[in-house]
């Protein structure tokens, strides 16, 4: 009987202290809470940041929709130099021109199927920019004859 009397407040008195020691005070709730609304805060800040304003996101396109339709005519420029007499393309600028196009037509259907799905905007945005400078210069360094 002493062994169980001894097994019982050990046993209590081990509860009691795990239950007096989980407790929080009112200041550590506080400051918890606190916590948590500056973490939301700073979510939703970077969730902002995210997506694109309205008016941010017609200005790009439209801005984009211009580049793209220069490109196509340069691109349609320079296929009518490949069929002129006197002008010689060789195979290789010929397939290039192709490529160059096929590029060009695949930022135009990213821009459109990311006016679908804004999400990540600075990134899409960065990247996108990158892709149709470097579809320019291309186009640029075509036409110039490095020989």
């Amino acid at each position: 009987m002493k062994k169980t009397t001894i097994t019982l407040i050990a046993a209590t008195m081990l509860v009691a202290g795990a239950i007096f020691t989980s407790c929080n005070s009112p200041a550590q709730k506080e400051d918890a809470a606190e916590a948590k609304v500056e973490d939301a805060q700073q979510d939703l800040n970077a969730a902002s940041q995210e997506v694109a304003t309205a008016e941010e996101w017609q200005a790009f396109k439209s801005e984009t929709v211009l580049k793209i339709t220069d490109n196509e005519i340069r691109i349609a420029e320079l296929k009518v130099k490949i069929k002129k007499p006197g002008k010689l393309f060789d195979a290789s600028r010929e397939k290039r021109i192709i490529e160059l196009e096929q590029q060009n037509i695949d930022l135009q259907a990213r821009l459109e199927a990311y006016e679908n799905n804004q999400s990540n905007w600075e990134s899409f945005k960065t990247e996108f920019n990158h892709d149709m400078d470097e579809l320019g210069k291309a186009l640029k360094d075509l036409t110039l004859d490095n020989k």
